[in-house]
C-alpha cells in the first residue's frame, strides 16, 4: 500500500473516528481476556453491529463468517476476528463500489439531478461535486431547482462563484422543472459537459415532493430523452436506517442510480453505509466526510473498510 492512499486511509479514518470507536472498541473490550469465540461473544458482536446501523442482514452475515472461519481452530485472536469482519465487509460493499463515469464527449450535456430530503447536506454536495468535475477537466453548469427555499438557492448561487461555474436561477417559489428546463437549454447552447440540478426536499405532503420530481424527468425529457444520465441520491449517514425508506421513495419516484452518503464524520452510525449496500444494491458514487471542499471523495470499499476497522 503506498504512502499516499495509507495517509488517505488514515484521514478517512480520522473522519469515521465515532463509527470506528464503536466498533473497533467495543471489538476490543468484547474479545479482551476470553479464551474464544463462543456464542454469547457473537450475541453481544451482533448487538454491536447494530448499534452502528449496520443492518440485521449484514449483522448476521458477519456474525456467521466469524462463527464459520473461526469455530474449526484455535485462531480466535483480536486479529482473526477483525480480519473475518473485513472480509465479509468487503464481499457487501465491492458490488456497490461504482464510481461515476462521464461518456466522452457528447453534443447534449450529462445531467445529474441530486435529489433528497432537506438537511442531509444535497446542495453542498453539488458544490463538492461540481469542483470534483472541475478538477476532472469538465466544464460544469448548476441548476438551482430547489426554488422552495431562498437559502438553498442563494447557497446554490455560492457554491457557483466559488467553483467559477454559471447558475441558473429564478426567484423563489418558481416552477421547478421550469428552472431546470431552462438550465438545461443554457447548457446545450454554450456546449457545456455537465448539467448538475438541485432539487427540492420538501414540498407540502412527500406525495407532492415525488410528484414534482416526476415532473421534473418528464421536462428535460423534452429536451433529451435519455436525462437524467444520472439521478444522484443523497442521504445523511446520521440519519441511519431512516436512510433506508427515503431511498425506497426516491428510488420509486424517480429510478436512483447511484448514492453520495454525507456527514459520515458526524456520527457513530456509518455502519449504515452497509446496510445502504446490502438493501438497496445502488452503487454508492461518493461519501461526504467534513465542511471542507476536499472532504468529498469517490467511494473505494476496500479504503472505507479499511478505516473504519483501523486499531
Amino acid at each position: 500500500m503506498g504512502a499516499g492512499n495509507t495517509g488517505l486511509i488514515a484521514r478517512l479514518g480520522t473522519a469515521l473516528g465515532r463509527t470506528r470507536g464503536r466498533l473497533v472498541d467495543g471489538l476490543a473490550k468484547l474479545l479482551s481476556g476470553r479464551g474464544k469465540v463462543d456464542e454469547a461473544l457473537l450475541e453481544e458482536l451482533e448487538g454491536l453491529l447494530l448499534t452502528a446501523d449496520v443492518g440485521v442482514s449484514v449483522s448476521e452475515r458477519i456474525v456467521g463468517g466469524i462463527r464459520r472461519r473461526t469455530g474449526q481452530d484455535d485462531s480466535n485472536t483480536l486479529e482473526a476476528v477483525f480480519s473475518s469482519v473485513r472480509e465479509d465487509m468487503l464481499e457487501v460493499l465491492n458490488p456497490v463500489a461504482q464510481a461515476l463515469h462521464l461518456p466522452a464527449r457528447r453534443q447534449l450535456p450529462f445531467v445529474i439531478l441530486v435529489v433528497g430530503v432537506n438537511g442531509t447536506g444535497k446542495t453542498t454536495t453539488i458544490g463538492k461535486l461540481a469542483h470534483w468535475l472541475k478538477r476532472g477537466g469538465h466544464t460544469v453548469m448548476l441548476a438551482a431547482g430547489d426554488t422552495f427555499r431562498a437559502a438553498a438557492i442563494e447557497q446554490l448561487s455560492s457554491w457557483g462563484e466559488r467553483n467559477d461555474v454559471p447558475v441558473i436561477r429564478q426567484h423563489t417559489g418558481a416552477d421547478s422543472a421550469s428552472v431546470i428546463y431552462d438550465a438545461l437549454q443554457a447548457a446545450t447552447a454554450r456546449r457545456l459537459d455537465v448539467l448538475i440540478a438541485d432539487t427540492a426536499g420538501r414540498l407540502h405532503t412527500q406525495t407532492d415532493l415525488m410528484e414534482e420530481l416526476k415532473k421534473v424527468r418528464r421536462v428535460i425529457n423534452k429536451l433529451d430523452p435519455d436525462a437524467p444520465h444520472e439521478v444522484l441520491l443523497v442521504l445523511d449517514a446520521g440519519t441511519g436506517q431512516n436512510a433506508l425508506s427515503q431511498a425506497a421513495q426516491f428510488q420509486q419516484a424517480v429510478g436512483v442510480t447511484g448514492i453520495c452518503v454525507t456527514k459520515l464524520d458526524g456520527t457513530a452510525k456509518g455502519g449504515m453505509v452497509l446496510a445502504i449496500a446490502d438493501s438497496l444494491g445502488v452503487p454508492i458514487r461518493f461519501i461526504g466526510v467534513g465542511e471542507g471542499i476536499g472532504d468529498f471523495r469517490e467511494f473505494d470499499a476496500r479504503d472505507f473498510v479499511e478505516a473504519l476497522l483501523s486499531h
